[in-house]
């Protein structure tokens, strides 16, 4: 429904509500500003999905956004074609796909696009795209990044799902299955996203609305005295031409370019020859019978240089510049290159745009020709992608990085087009293609890059296969253990021990990603292989072992031996190997926290975020070990009850570009802590709309990693906001939230959530004065958890309820909690609130008061007896 339509229907009070959300307010501050329930809230929000015709909140705030926009300007004007842009742009008001559909230089883009012109659209050219590169190209036109695990497709769909946007996918006919499958997957998860396709063929896509787009007809002639470079004078022979050409408006363009030369007389003479080709269909690829002729007769008028470097131009898929056109013709000088591009564009059959190309139709006929010629081409080809790719992957470590990132953009499809020729050089070009796609965040790309290079070169496989192993884990890939076992049969030796030990590393340590557990029989049987094929002498095989023998070491694979990572942390740092002392003192850093040294975990989360500060991210090693860093490091802190610390974590992370509704739980835990209410509540919207999105849409989010029990704590801070607030039913609601994430009715049977709900009950008691079930949330706070990251704030918080409760053991109660003071600032500070409440102690009340200054607790420092 038009905005204006649905905007009419809306009441005054949801109009107020739609603003607050455009606003970007929670239900929580939007009931506070409007003095409203957040039930009724809810209500009116409902209300306002169902009357915009969209799926969630951010998609109403979205209609007020500016969407991406960008379509090619043409420096030609537009000529005819008023029946097919009304029919197009009727078509779009009735249907979300639309496809224009006709041969090849039938002016489908140009069709499109001017039809477009008025709209917000984004424009995507898929004639460089080759199979596997559609989402790729969508998600650059966009402007958006893969965030690992998650693919382009993923972050196309989460970049659409709230837009209004028309998308105008052009040539879609060589990748006509893929295009398919995503325009079907965004019509399904992007309700307001309409698209525009032109293809030689349909797409196939269900709902989808087909506009012919044929022969130009009685507007031919004026598009072709509009072109002509020379004077016509003769109508009649126009019209004879034009019809001569089937009214196909790029060989009416092309032969229009030659009226200076030739003149209407002279390509009228010609046409004996030309509808022979024209009507012979003699092409080896059907789609292009009739422009292949056109062209073929436009070859005639070039000179043997001319016609040389126009043949070799068809090698490449993408733009070129002059460099790239000279590599191909070694035998020429870079300014008779040059001269021949310049003449070859005055005859219209290369167009500047930034950079050279071909249109896609005169490619086509270029790469025939080079076919014909029996010349290969192929070698040179491959080797100036190689030096290219090399020079560019030399700059990105340098102080070109801006420039790098430029350069790759401009001939990443022909980069990766030359990767499937095997030449000597297709080795050098894998792995500069690989770190390529690594260092611009193209995590798949570039793990398929590296194993390619495996294939090439089996003398360097294990080495390339470990590589691609490393950006497999950056997002937690299971795939990586399977490379890894592939990498340790491709070495031998230490080199074999080092892949075996990895494997197993990489099965424990991250195994919530594997769809199924590696038994631990097999991963022991690794590790005893790794043994006694390690050198002794080599440290980095030895670091490696050692660190694997602390992952496996317990039945549980997340609890890694604590002293066993204390000899893998003290191996690694031998080496002085970045990535090694990374994934140590992660080990360690577990290993602690799961003892319940809270405060000894925080500090070395803090060594690992000074140590990452100084390592290279080119290096997908490195790369691996930070995908979890700020994670942990936010965890451990929040454990520690260091809230600065923690805040300070928050800033480094909202500024890495992790998607929203990942950072959301972090954050939330910070600003429910830190008082920061009205912020926490802003996060919980967010945190809500990603569960439910990675829940309903599961591997097909990008958020899927939402769909771990990890987030429910921080839906038990959101109700602990919303309990001291008073809002007894949200309270509620978001207690059961935090359930539903944790996938269990009773939250102590929750690793994840047990510790964090016992202190959120214990904490709403306390504040509220509500003591009937004192008793058994005490008891219920004080049980010893067996995961320990919240365990203080559960038994101060029991102790504290003791006490104010007038529990008969509150002494012992706080005597039980003072091991959670020794390991954490915040219940050190609760449990000096307590013993302050049991005894009186004035003097003591104001050291709690000055311990909630010095971690920030803005609410709890005002809360006193």
């Amino acid at each position: 429904m038009p905005e204006m339509e649905w905007l009419e229907l809306i009441s005054a009070r949801e109009a107020e509500v739609l603003a607050a959300i455009r606003g970007h307010q929670s239900n929580a501050q939007i009931a506070a500003r409007l003095h409203l329930s957040i039930r009724t809230v809810e209500s009116h929000v409902a209300s306002l999905l169902r009357k915009a015709g969209v799926p969630d909140r951010r998609s109403l705030a979205a209609l007020a956004e500016e969407p991406v926009s960008g379509l090619p300007v043409f420096p030609t004007s537009f000529v005819g074609r008023e029946e097919e842009r009304t029919a197009v742009a009727a078509a779009l008001g009735v249907a979300r796909l639309v496809s224009l559909v006709g041969s090849g230089g039938m002016g489908k883009t140009r069709l499109a696009v001017e039809v477009a012109a008025d709209q917000d659209a984004v424009f995507v050219d898929l004639v460089p795209v080759r199979a596997g590169g559609v989402g790729q190209a969508v998600a650059q036109a966009l402007g958006v990044v893969e965030r690992p695990p998650g693919t382009p497709t993923d972050a196309v769909v989460e970049r659409l799902r709230s837009d209004r946007a028309l998308l105008l996918l052009d040539n879609c006919e060589h990748v006509i299955g893929e295009v398919g499958e995503l325009v079907a997957r965004i019509l399904r998860l992007c309700p307001q996203v309409r698209i525009l396709a032109t293809s030689r063929e349909r797409l196939a896509v269900p709902g989808e609305r087909l506009v012919e787009v044929p022969s130009l007809g009685a507007s031919a002639p004026q598009l072709f005295l509009e072109r002509a470079t020379g004077v016509v004078s003769d109508v009649a022979a126009v019209e004879r031409l034009c019809a001569a050409l089937d009214g196909m408006p790029l060989a009416i363009e092309l032969v229009a370019a030659r009226t200076a030369s030739l003149g209407v007389d002279g390509i009228e003479a010609a046409l004996d020859d030309l509808l022979r080709l024209i009507s012979g269909g003699r092409g080896p690829d059907q789609r292009h019978h009739s422009l292949q002729d056109v062209i073929s007769w436009s070859l005639d008028l070039l000179d043997d240089e001319e016609r040389l470097l126009f043949r070799r131009l068809g090698v490449f898929v993408g733009s070129f510049d002059l460099p790239a056109a000279a590599a191909l013709s070694p035998e020429l000088s870079v300014g008779a290159v040059a001269d021949l591009i310049g003449r070859l564009a005055d005859r219209s059959l290369i167009v500047y745009r930034e950079r050279w190309s071909l249109l896609e139709t005169v490619r086509a006929v270029a790469a025939h020709e080079l076919e014909l010629s029996g010349e290969d081409l192929i070698p040179r080809y491959v080797r100036w992608a190689a030096d290219l790719a090399a020079d560019t992957a030399a700059d990105t470590a340098g102080g070109k990085a801006a420039d790098a990132a430029a350069g790759f953009t401009s001939v990443a499809d022909d980069l990766r087009n030359a990767l499937t020729y095997t030449t000597p050089d297709s080795y050098r070009l894998a792995k500069s293609l690989a770190h390529l796609s690594f260092v611009h965040g193209q995590i798949v790309a570039a793990r398929n890059h590296y194993v390619r290079a495996a294939e090439l070169n089996p003398d360097r496989a294990a080495e390339d296969l470990q590589s691609a192993a490393d950006v497999a884990l950056i997002s937690a890939d299971e795939v990586a253990f399977g490379l890894l076992l592939e990498a340790s049969d491709r070495a031998v030796g230490t080199a074999r021990a080092v892949a075996l030990a990895s494997a197993v590393i990489a099965a424990t340590r991250f195994s919530m990603s594997f769809a199924e557990p590696v038994p631990r029989e097999r991963l022991i049987g690794l590790l005893t292989e790794a043994t006694a094929l390690a050198d002794p002498r080599d440290e980095r095989c030895v670091a490696v072992l050692a660190m694997a023998r602390a992952w496996a070491s317990g039945e549980n694979p997340l609890d890694p031996d604590l002293e066993l990572s204390r000899n893998a942390v003290a191996a690694a740092r031998r080496t002085g190997d970045v990535a090694l002392v990374l994934g140590a003192l992660d080990a360690l850093g577990t290993a602690l926290a799961n003892a319940g040294h809270l405060r000894q975990a925080h500090r070395l989360s803090d060594e690992r975020l000074r140590l990452a500060a100084t390592a290279s991210r080119s290096d997908p090693a490195v790369a691996a070990e930070l995908v979890d860093l700020f994670h942990v490091a936010s965890t451990s802190a929040i454990a520690a009850g260091d809230l600065p610390a923690a805040a300070m974590i928050a800033a480094r992370d909202t500024e890495a570009g992790t998607h929203p509704a990942i950072v959301a739980p972090r954050l939330i835990r910070l600003y429910g802590l830190t008082g920061r209410f009205d912020e926490a509540l802003e996060q919980a919207d967010i945190l809500w709309d990603g569960w439910l999105c990675a829940a309903t849409y599961g591997v097909e989010s990008e958020l899927s990693s939402l769909r771990g029990h990890w987030p429910s704590s921080a839906a038990a801070i959101v109700a602990m906001v919303h309990g001291l607030r008073g809002d007894g039913p949200a309270y509620e609601e978001w207690r059961v939230r935090a359930r539903r994430i944790a996938h269990v009715d009773n939250p102590a049977d929750s690793l994840s959530l047990a510790a964090p709900a016992a202190f959120v009950d214990a904490r709403i008691a306390v504040h509220t004065g509500r003591y009937d079930d004192a008793r058994a949330l005490v008891d219920a706070a004080l049980a010893p958890f067996p995961e320990k990251w919240w365990s203080p704030y559960a038994h101060a918080a029991g102790a504290e309820l003791a006490v104010v409760a007038g529990l008969p053991d509150a002494v012992e109660c706080i005597a039980a909690a003072e091991a959670a003071a020794v390991e954490n600032q915040w219940a050190a500070a609760c449990l000096t609130r307590a013993k302050a409440r049991h005894t009186g102690d004035q003097q003591l009340m104001a050291e709690a008061v000055a311990q909630w200054d010095r971690i920030g607790a803005a609410f709890e420092r005002t809360v006193q007896w």
